[in-house]
């Protein structure tokens, strides 16, 4: 059945996204959501090629940037973006969504169906139906293929990603595998071989793409809006969400319309308008239909997907944990979750016994524990982790005396004494030990990392002599910081020779760092900070500086270099000016 009404329901769904100006938003929801029945049980991948061109483009994107590691909201992310998918009547694609470790606020979506947040956007503290709106706008982007027709204006950056696939390319030839010093060396961590390179090289063009053309069109915009709105009613949210949202971007984003977030998604305030003309519309469904099976369904697709491609063991990884995310309940999920545990369990025995790191193991373990017997208590896999789990307490218990025995003949690593305080936080050796990794960490060149151990140290004990050693460490370190972060927090000490050691040091750093990965530290961990102002404008003299950089890259056809300068800039400072006129030329060159 489901396969005969397939066919039509897109022909439907089509004839209603022209026709969707002039038909009463409410005879639209309700064809939506009958249609949402059909697609149900016809989920697909109907372009494999695309499909896996996003799924290696978000891995990467992952990898570069780090996941953003916050378990309850990236439920709640799923749990939504899930409701919402599951009455869209879409079955192209499976989508599945995902926390970026990016600070700026934002979101994006891939054409096979990937939805990205990002920490910034999160950190803002948006409500459900605000967050429903959001989802439902770049499930809307999906759904209306924006990615491939903005992707088909933008020439400029099309021949950049297609350079720097071919770049890897020709470095092939001849190349010597074992030279690591070869800038293409496995420039993403993985394997070295070269049609990983490219593929990785591809998926890098398809991402910084997606950062830096989006939405141009006010058609691609309304569109995704009006889709997201009703998405939301549909699910059970309020449509109202969606200018509430817009709202709160307004007070936490730039609001000039020359760059930053209001160039990325434009026409503002007459999508205000829309959205509230559309939410006086738009009826909100008072049940809406249980995402389950629709979820477990675009698990198993996603895992016959990835059973049935040659990926390498990391993508593999990864694309099981998307599934797991996907539907993180029932046998597939435990079979998953338990997968990954061993993994790590493997990975720790490799280990000698003092290495291993136990706590870590009992962290994720109990996390996982905590959140099979929260969705289903009844699974046998909560009494597989708490015996484990009790297992890895005692061997941790039973290697405490050999670790002092150690700790008592004053030879060992910086790697025994991360473990030792990972394994034994609360020891009598605990404070002693956190000096003397602040130091070691010191020698290293690791100071934004000394910093952290000689202030949990001073602090533990300050009066101890190694409180007071801590201090001393501190205070040497406060002229040396390169972090500006770690200074503003060294600059509030009571101890006045660090604070006035690290104020002074920021006063001069704070107008003359030479990396913007360290001014975006600093507006992210202090954004109502003394030194905004003087942070940003350097900042933004670096991504002009970045920005030539790139035009000269892009002159000599070193379009690798170009590429890289591009994501630096989105990345670290995505408010600059740097940032708009990159976007204006892809405007012009689309």
């Amino acid at each position: 059945m489901a396969e005969t009404l397939q066919p039509v329901a897109c022909i439907l769904l089509k004839s209603l996204r022209v026709m969707n100006r002039r038909l009463p938003y409410l005879w639209v929801a309700t064809l939506f959501a009958a249609l949402s029945l059909s697609a149900l049980d016809a989920q697909q991948i109907v372009n494999e090629k695309l499909f896996a061109q996003s799924f290696e483009a978000a891995h990467q994107a992952m990898r570069a940037y780090g996941g953003h590691e916050d378990d309850g909201e990236l439920r709640r992310v799923t749990d939504i973006g899930f409701q919402l998918a599951g009455v869209s009547g879409f079955a192209d694609y499976p989508f599945t969504f995902h926390l970026i470790d990016m600070p700026v606020p934002n979101a994006f979506a891939l054409p096979g169906g990937q939805i990205f947040i990002t920490r910034g956007m999160l950190n803002m503290g948006l409500t459900d139906d605000e967050l429903a709106g959001l989802l439902g706008h770049e499930i809307g982007h999906v759904i209306e293929n924006h990615g491939i027709r903005t992707q088909k204006r933008a020439r400029l950056l099309n021949i950049l990603g297609q350079a720097l696939v071919i770049g890897v390319l020709v470095n092939e030839v001849g190349r010597d595998r074992s030279d690591r010093n070869d800038p293409y060396y496995d420039p993403y961590g993985s394997s070295s071989d070269s049609a990983s390179r490219v593929q990785g090289a591809a998926a890098a063009s398809m991402v910084t793409t997606e950062l830096l053309l989006r939405s141009y069109s006010r058609e691609f915009e309304d569109e995704a809006d009006a889709t997201g709105q009703r998405l939301a009613a549909l699910a059970g949210f309020s449509p109202q969400g969606t200018a509430a949202l817009m709202n709160k971007m307004s007070v936490h984003i730039p609001q000039t319309k020359e760059y930053g977030y209001w160039s990325t998604h434009p026409f503002f305030d007459q999508r205000v308008q829309h959205a509230r003309v559309r939410e006086e519309l738009l009826e909100v469904a008072g049940e809406a239909p249980d995402p389950a099976r629709f979820r477990a369904k675009t698990q198993s697709l996603l895992l016959d997907w990835a059973a049935g491609q040659d990926l390498e063991p990391e993508a593999l990884d990864y694309a099981r944990t998307v599934a797991l995310h996907t539907w993180p309940q029932g046998a597939a999920a435990d079979e998953i979750r338990l997968s990954k545990l061993h993994q790590l369990r493997d990975e720790e025995a490799e280990k000698k016994a003092l290495a291993q790191d136990f706590s870590r193991l009992i962290t994720y373990y109990r996390r996982e524990a905590e959140d099979v017997g929260e969705l289903t208590p009844e699974s046998p896999l909560v009494a597989i982790l708490e015996r484990e789990i009790g297992e890895f307490e005692t061997q941790r218990a039973d290697l405490y005396d050999a670790a002092l025995e150690i700790l008592a003949g004053g030879i060992y690593e910086t790697e025994f004494m991360e473990t030792f305080l990972s394994n034994y936080p609360e020891s009598s050796q605990a404070s002693p030990m956190r000096l003397e990794l602040g130091e070691a960490y010191s020698r290293l060149g690791r100071h934004s990392e000394a910093v952290e151990q000689y202030l949990r140290a001073s602090h533990g004990e300050p009066d101890s002599e190694p409180g007071q050693r801590a201090r001393r460490g501190l205070t040497v370190l406060a002229s040396r910081l390169e972090d500006l972060a770690a200074l503003e927090r060294l600059s509030a000490e009571p101890d006045p020779a660090i604070a006035s050691r690290a104020a002074e040091r920021l006063v001069d750093l704070a107008s003359s760092f030479d990396r913007v990965e360290v001014g975006a530290a600093y507006l992210e961990a202090f954004p109502e900070g003394q030194h905004v102002e003087a942070v940003t404008l350097r900042l933004n003299s670096l991504a002009d500086d970045l920005y030539g950089e790139v035009v000269l890259y892009q002159t000599v056809d070193d379009a690798a270099q170009a590429v890289s300068g591009i994501q630096r800039i989105l990345t670290y400072a995505p408010f600059s000016p740097a940032a708009d006129r990159l976007r204006q030329q892809m405007i012009l060159e689309g």
